[in-house]
């Protein structure tokens, strides 16, 4: 799925290409056709936080009892709803604020990634250093999807056919397995199952960084050959 959006001096296309895209657009269509007037762009903002704050406290309760996770999962709703109608909702009513939105938006996703990695590894169920691995690989990432934006006027929202909506979908997945298995001593060391599960996908969120970045590279150093 690819669309265009203003923000700052130009127009951004938006590269959406995960699984779920079109499915979860006609949702959020229907979803924005039918919000009452009080529920603004901002508003949902603030609820994506929210929700990833409910998220960060339930993996931190999660120490005291594993029924804690349930209210992460929530979370995970609640911060999807907020995360993917804000936008949604600005465009469906054209009132649309592209410098503005663009830069609360992105800064409230490092902020949210933040809580939901750090909360992680707050858990009893994977270690700190192998969450902060996972917060790396995907901080790079969104690094590289915002330097694209500025360079080749593309923003990438989607990897691997994955996006934002997959990887919800995965965490929530593997909440669920922490709450059915718990926690115990590690199969490798001190490193659990979940440890080399998350450790797992902050390394191959580097390896697309990397990867990415050189792709792009090549394409920008062809472009501005092409300008000699």
């Amino acid at each position: 799925m690819t669309d265009s959006l203003q923000s700052g001096p130009g127009t951004l296309d938006r590269i959406q290409q995960n699984f779920l895209a079109k499915a979860e657009r006609r949702l959020l269509t229907w979803l924005c056709s039918r919000m009452p007037s009080w529920v603004t762009p901002d508003r949902l903002t603030f609820a994506g936080v929210i929700g990833a704050v409910m998220t960060f406290a339930g993996y931190v309760a999660s120490n005291w009892g594993a029924a804690w996770l349930i209210l992460a999962i929530i979370g995970y709703f609640v911060q999807w709803f907020g995360d993917s109608m804000d936008g949604s909702l600005a465009r469906f009513r054209r009132i649309e604020r592209p410098s503005y939105g663009y830069f609360i938006d992105h800064s409230c996703d490092g902020l949210v990634t933040l809580l939901i990695l750090a909360g992680i590894g707050l858990s009893p169920f994977v270690t700190m250093d192998v969450a902060m691995v996972a917060l790396a690989g995907y901080l790079l990432l969104s690094i590289h999807a915002y330097l694209s934006a500025r360079v080749l006027g593309e923003f990438k929202l989607s990897y691997l056919s994955a996006g934002p909506t997959e990887l919800r979908l995965m965490l929530i997945g593997l909440t669920i397995m922490m709450m059915m298995l718990g926690y115990g001593p590690g199969l490798f060391g001190r490193w659990s199952g979940f440890d080399i599960f998350v450790g797992a996908v902050g390394g191959l969120l580097i390896i697309l960084f990397i990867g990415q970045t050189l792709i792009t590279g090549r394409r920008l150093a062809h472009k501005d050959a092409g300008l000699l």
